[in-house]
């Protein structure tokens, strides 16, 4: 899973300095107002909307853009009500799969600009079910290493719990079962580890190998659905070699 994290890491640094930082507060408002919703207003109770205003704060978001959004979800705001969450199946090129998380206001605008981004890039949408048997739910934490050893922050997280941990460069990558998330996290913070992300992911449970121009083609695909105003992230099962990951940061 190195690839999937370091991937998933250079995704997150990009959204905090990407130029289209309206789009990208957009979609932190309304990952903000869907976490409110469905475990309310206070972070110390809601792990989820913690570590949605961490990635708000991260981002610059201004304050009180962000508990405008908080506000939303919790106050019965119409715009609130109407928000929802979909995961849409499809292929990229080469027969990659792809798992699209949306959360939308319109599901039939959503479906179509996927659909239509698809077909435009070489893809297609798929039926439900089709792909998503080939991931498994997990939990993300990054741990960045701040001197300590990676290896004690690895033996700490696998007696806390946790399924799988990897490292790269300064930080430290544990997965852990989704039920489990929260769990640790608060475990590898008590112990005094910086923790940077902790979040819910889809991991390939049998990775696809591809030669590097197929793989930049993937992730071609992936960033601009990703651009799309409803879309929040998109998973796919293709493992992106290191060489192609450097040339991604560069």
């Amino acid at each position: 899973m190195a690839g999937h994290s370091r991937w998933a890491q250079i995704k997150r640094q990009k959204a905090v300095t990407d130029a289209k930082r309206g789009q990208v507060f957009t979609k932190l408002g309304r990952e903000l107002t869907i976490a409110a919703q469905h475990g309310g207003a206070d972070p110390s109770a809601n792990f989820r909307l913690d570590q949605a205003m961490a990635k708000a704060k991260a981002a610059n978001m201004p304050k009180d853009r962000i508990e405008r959004a908080i506000q939303r979800g919790v106050g019965g705001n119409s715009e609130a009500k109407s928000l929802e969450e979909i995961t849409y199946e499809g292929y990229a090129t080469d027969g990659a799969g792809l798992l699209i998380e949306v959360v939308t206001d319109n599901r039939n605008r959503s479906v179509a600009e996927i659909r239509t981004a698809l077909n435009r890039l070489g893809g297609t949408l798929a039926e439900s079910g089709s792909v998503a048997w080939q991931f498994a739910n997990r939990g993300a934490i990054e741990v960045r290493a701040d001197g300590a050893n990676p290896e004690d922050i690895e033996l700490s997280a696998i007696d806390m719990g946790a399924v799988d941990v990897e490292h790269t460069d300064e930080f430290v990558h544990v997965y852990t079962e989704a039920t489990d998330l929260a769990l640790v996290k608060k475990a590898l913070e008590n112990i005094g580890y910086s923790v940077t992300t902790a979040e819910l992911t889809m991991i390939p449970t049998a990775p696809m190998l591809m030669n590097d121009r197929q793989t930049s083609n993937i992730v071609g695909i992936v960033e601009q659905i990703e651009e799309l105003d409803d879309v929040r992230r998109v998973h796919t099962n293709v493992e992106v070699s290191d060489t192609l990951l450097e040339h991604i940061d560069a």
